[in-house]
């Protein structure tokens, strides 16, 4: 059996076609993709701008009318006739990197297009009404020069709200307000029936409320959400902390930056995030909201990180390896989409030389390609490719067992750099699809609190060492082992990945009683796919959407140990 702590040793490859067609990609991202793209977010800019010149009450008119044409495309379907229902968006247009293969099968479309305005921000309830496909960068564009921001802002301008409810998202304020979903406070859907309903932590849809989030679309159409907004400053205060030392050491040391062992919560960061860039070093960040006054004091030192031309920001964090510990002030809402223009360091990948000078001097102010458009141009044998030979998965960890983790994916994979970034997994009223370890207030780990177990979004993105070694590697059976490995440890998979997972597995990470609860009570069950059957890899068959809508193909539960 090989060291747990090291790599598996692999055979040589020979290249073949698609290796090259992947290497030199980056000809059709310069010359087609990057353009294209500019385009595209400026015409979503002009587009917002106009949907913010609008006053609220028409703003609200229009959602109230579109609503009513998702009523009336619902009521037009024949269950007889008609496949199962899903939205009209394209399969390439999702940012995740899940085949979208179920909408290959007969389904019927209801169109949500129209749905990407921000209906009110409310600065009494301290709440931001906004429809599905309001996508980060517009809303802190809105929010953040009122000095309010979402209290969980997803890192990628192109993440949507919708996508982050129905599914899931994280930042580095996590460890404090739990996941997106978490921080939502209403949320209106159209139901299978057409019923328009507004549900709540504590009104009569409490369940459906609980029930929506990781349930990828399936329990009805989100079209509108109440979320929390919070007070935030002009800057954010950043501490780089440089760590070495094995896995392990490097485990605690980026738990020790935001859980304090002594529990004292003047200790605990705003933000907090951890790069693992060897099996030996890491970088961990912490940041505090500043005045515009304190960063602009003498000696403090401002980096505007949103310039084109600017370093890409895990490479810049990476310099604290050399330097040693270091401060600095960043505007508070370049912090929050410091990842975006490299796509964390999946640009590298993309555009071997997108990190030089001269290019992001140049052509940076292009960057980044819209995911969709990727996903469009790179046409089946690529995409097939990117499965066996490339990693995009996030790990939902125990705290307590990250260091576990991070050995677990060096051996397996051997991908870095990794991303760490913890979060709250609360215990709720109802067991929902993700719950914390039973029992877990009881063991009085660092980090957990009577209410809440201390996760961590262990993020893997990146082609392995073997596959850049030209060594053989099988990303099916990688990714299997890994969702094997979370299986067993109380861990979770966000469904936005390629799964590996057969449906008694699929059942075994996740929970089914209450999701199951739900579709049966609010008529999904024959109307909208299941989530397994929604996630699952590879392409859907007539006879599967034929026993999904017969409503005979039911949930295979964990046998009980």
């Amino acid at each position: 059996m090989a060291d747990v702590h090291e790599p598996l040793v692999r055979r040589k490859r020979k290249k073949v076609l698609v290796d090259y067609l992947v290497q030199f990609r980056w000809i059709l991202v310069i010359f087609v993709v990057l353009p294209i793209s500019a385009l595209i977010y400026f015409n979503i800019y002009l587009g917002d701008m106009w949907s913010a010149m609008k006053s609220e009450k028409k703003r609200q008119k229009q959602h109230d009318e579109n609503v009513q044409k998702v009523v009336k495309r619902l009521k037009q379907r024949n269950p007889k006739k008609d496949g199962l229902v899903c939205t009209a968006r394209k399969p390439w247009i999702a940012v995740g990197m899940r085949n979208v293969d179920y909408k290959r099968a007969r389904h019927f479309e209801v169109d949500l297009s129209a749905f990407r305005n921000i209906l009110e921000i409310d600065k009494e309830r301290m709440v931001a009404k906004v429809e599905p496909l309001v996508n980060m960068g517009q809303i802190t564009r809105a929010t953040c020069p009122m000095n309010l921001a979402l209290a969980v802002v997803a890192e990628l301008d192109d993440l949507t709200v919708g996508g982050l409810i129905n599914g899931y998202g994280i930042e580095g304020s996590s460890h404090l307000y739990g996941l997106f979903s978490d921080t939502v406070v209403a949320i209106e859907v159209v139901l299978a029936d057409g019923r328009v309903v507004r549900a709540t932590k504590d009104n009569e849809y409490s369940d459906l409320f609980y029930g929506i989030p990781w349930s990828q679309g399936t329990l009805g159409f989100l079209v509108s959400a109440e979320i929390k907004l919070i007070p935030i400053k002009e800057y954010m205060k950043l501490t780089y902390i440089p760590v070495k030392g094995t896995l392990k050491e490097i485990a605690q040391a980026y738990a020790d930056s935001f859980a304090p062992r002594d529990g004292d919560p003047a200790k605990v960061p705003d933000f907090v995030e951890g790069m693992v860039y060897t099996e030996s070093e890491g970088v961990m960040m912490t940041g505090v909201y500043a005045s515009k006054e304190e960063a602009k004091r003498k000696g403090n030192k401002i980096n505007s990180v949103g310039w084109w031309f600017k370093p890409w920001f895990y490479q810049h964090a990476q310099t604290a390896l050399k330097r040693g510990e270091f401060v600095e002030y960043i505007p508070t809402r370049e912090y929050y989409h410091r990842h975006t223009r490299c796509l964390y360091w999946e640009g590298k990948l993309i555009l071997p030389f997108g990190d030089q000078f001269w290019f992001r001097f140049l052509l940076g102010w292009l960057m980044p390609p819209k995911v969709s458009l990727l996903k469009a141009t790179q046409g089946e044998a690529i995409r097939n490719y990117y499965h066996d030979n490339h990693v995009i998965q996030d790990m939902l960890v125990p705290l307590y067992k990250v260091g576990d983790a991070l050995e677990f994916v060096h051996r397996e994979m051997e991908v870095y750099p990794l991303w760490l970034c913890p979060h709250r997994l609360y215990k709720l009223p109802v067991k929902t699809m993700v719950y914390p370890e039973p029992g877990f207030e009881h063991q009085h780990r660092q980090g957990d609190t009577s209410y809440a177990q201390m996760f961590t979004d262990v993020g893997v993105y990146y082609a392995p060492a073997a596959v850049l070694r030209c060594e053989e590697f099988n990303g099916a059976e990688a990714v299997h082992r890994l969702e094997q490995w979370l299986i067993e440890n109380h861990s979770y998979q966000p469904q936005y990945a390629v799964s590996e997972l057969n449906e008694k597995d699929f059942w075994r990470m996740f929970d089914a009683s209450h999701y199951e609860h739900c579709r049966r009570k609010y008529g999904a069950v024959g109307t909208f796919m299941s989530v397994y059957y929604k996630s699952k890899k590879g392409r859907k068959t007539e006879k599967e959407v034929q026993e999904a809508e017969a409503a005979i193909l039911e949930p295979a539960y964990a046998d009980e140990a």
